[in-house]
């Protein structure tokens, strides 16, 4: 396709990579009045930013001309929040710049310096790097911005996210003071607004559809689940879907321990986050572009820009913090234009922060159940039934061994055998509980009852005990957060606690009392819990209050509370 706005070389480029026709963003950044000023870009993840300002630097960097002259000191500055983005820019635009014979080179943390430095000796039109290795490399000479024509902040609404604005600030102060400054970002938040006006002169705001907006070609689902089985959850998530997936949990030792998890049970996993090498996360980005590894279980910043090809499936094990993480994370999947998918593993206790998050990010997510063991197996079969290795032509080898098979078993057992060996590679489901409790379901008075708090039954409710009582410090600071958790349910379905010397007794709302009763039964260590009778609606007597008349003996008093308390 011909795109006659744009310099011949990028065309060239374009076109030898299939390009049929431009993003909106990228027509956004050729069109007339964009020419050679200050941009302030907002565009959803995986629009093709990094193509857009390619292609927005090309008056800057060629003006007229097919090719640059040779390198020398650096004309462009590209500068990303993380080290796997910086790379994934730095191949974008070195396929975008070959025919221009184009120098692009990296600088980021975690590779070595030294050969970073003699890169930037030789010469270079483009660097894109991280902001704190490059202004390392500023401050020790081996980066001379004095001939820099052009600053791209990419993802700058991240870096500020992460503390990078003393770095950023002194890089921008170390380039010329005419130069032109790009912000592209997916988001613009005050913060970023005010270092457009800082550093940036009669920019042109670009805002190309959808910002802040979730992408159209990604499907949301809620999958609602008990809060002691989210593992269970993703398992049978991963199983049931089978595709190329990324698995975001919030901390790095969430992201290890899931990795290993996933591991023992024949996942073929490779986790992504911060505390690996660089190296480490090369090759565990390898192994997802080349088949070897199926899932990766990364943290918000280690997976931040990440572009796989062919990633259907984004699964938020924890929930993001807010909308804008919500939207990144999800935007590694539906890229392109290809449909994704994005799940939502919610805790019954987190159903209502979750449905806060998806109405601010403006998404309409399906809430749905989680696969259960038989529809991951009926799964199974159909993919067995339907797997390519049956149905494409034998070789001549495969012929032959075929028939020497047939002659020594029957095609009864060659066909068991073969389900045996595609069901050997298969991680086990799991069984999980289905949370029943509707979006309307009835509430129980949420109350903060003290130690002898008096309710009745009133038949809405179910009454269950623990063996903690006063004289284990029995709060219920602790235990409410504490049997929501064990249980899988929210502070809205626990109604009154009492609290006695050696026992606890409290309410569960009736329709959630059956989940309740089989995710508490589960060995957890932490509190043991049994449904029971309800209690006495008369305030217990604890035995140091006992009255005792001058003889010694319990006055009648006394005793008519004691036989009463001895009947709780």
């Amino acid at each position: 396709m011909t795109f006659p706005i744009i310099n011949v070389a990028l065309q060239q480029a374009l076109s030898a990579r299939s390009y049929t026709a431009l993003t909106p963003v990228q027509q956004a950044v050729l069109e007339s009045d964009a020419g050679n000023r200050d941009l302030l870009v907002s565009a959803q993840t995986g629009s093709g930013k990094t193509v857009a300002y390619g292609l927005a630097l090309a008056t800057t960097l060629l003006g007229d001309a097919e090719q640059l002259s040779a390198p020398g000191l650096p004309l462009v500055l590209v500068v990303t929040p993380t080290r796997e983005l910086a790379i994934q820019v730095h191949n974008e635009l070195s396929w975008l710049y070959e025919h221009a014979k184009g120098r692009v080179i990296s600088c980021v943390g975690g590779m070595d310096p030294r050969r970073e430095q003699r890169a930037l000796a030789a010469g270079s039109h483009i660097v894109v790097g991280t902001p704190g290795r490059l202004q390392d490399h500023i401050q020790r000479g081996n980066l001379n911005l004095s001939q820099c024509r052009a600053v791209v902040l990419d993802e700058a609404d991240e870096m500020l996210d992460l503390g990078f604005r003393e770095e950023l600030e002194f890089i921008l102060k170390a380039a010329p003071s005419e130069r032109r400054t790009l912000l592209f970002s997916a988001t613009i938040p005050k913060e970023i607004v005010a270092l457009a006006r800082k550093y940036q002169h009669d920019a042109l705001r670009i805002d190309a559809g959808g910002r802040g907006q979730p992408h159209e070609d990604i499907e949301y689902r809620a999958v609602l689940i008990a809060g002691h089985e989210i593992e269970h959850g993703l398992v049978n998530l991963l199983r049931f879907y089978d595709s190329r997936a990324l698995v975001f949990c919030a901390t790095r030792e969430a992201v290890r321990r899931l990795h290993g998890r996933l591991q023992e049970r024949g996942f073929s996993a490779v986790a992504l986050s911060g505390e690996l090498s660089q190296n480490e996360r090369n090759t565990a980005l390898q192994s997802l572009r080349d088949g070897r590894a199926r899932v990766c279980i990364a943290t918000d910043v280690a997976a931040r820009g990440l572009d796989l090809p062919d990633l259907d499936l984004v699964i938020h094990a924890d929930l993001p913090t807010n909308k804008e993480t919500l939207l990144h994370r999800s935007g590694r999947t539906g890229r392109a234009g290809r449909k994704g998918i994005c799940l939502l593993l919610v805790p019954t206790s987190k159903r209502r922060r979750a449905e806060m998050l998806l109405t601010s990010a403006n998404i309409t997510a399906a809430w749905v159940d989680p696969p259960q063991a038989e529809e991951i197996r009926r799964r199974d079969q159909e993919r067995l039934l339907s797997d390519p290795a049956l149905t494409g032509p034998p070789l001549e080898e495969e012929r032959v061994l075929a028939a020497a098979l047939l002659e020594h078993q029957t095609p009864e057992a060659i066909a068991t055998a073969l389900i045996r060996i595609f069901q050997s590679r298969l991680p086990e489901p799991e069984e999980i509980t289905i949370q029943k409790a509707p979006l309307e379901a009835p509430r129980v008075k949420k109350t903060f009852p003290k130690a002898d708090y008096e309710h009745a039954n009133n038949g809405e409710t179910v009454w269950f005990r623990s063996t903690v009582g006063r004289k284990n410090n029995a709060d219920p600071k602790w235990l409410i957060p504490l049997i929501c958790r064990i249980g899988g349910i929210t502070k809205q379905e626990i109604g009154a606690i009492r609290i006695f010397d050696r026992e606890t007794k409290f309410e569960i709302a009736s329709y959630a009392a059956e989940r309740f009763a089989a995710a508490a039964s589960a060995p957890n260590g932490d509190l043991v819990v049994t449904q029971t009778t309800p209690p006495s609606i008369h305030k217990p007597l604890r035995e140091k209050e006992a009255i005792r008349a001058p003889s010694g003996k319990p006055s009648e008093q006394a005793r008519r509370k004691k036989n009463r308390a001895n009947r709780i």
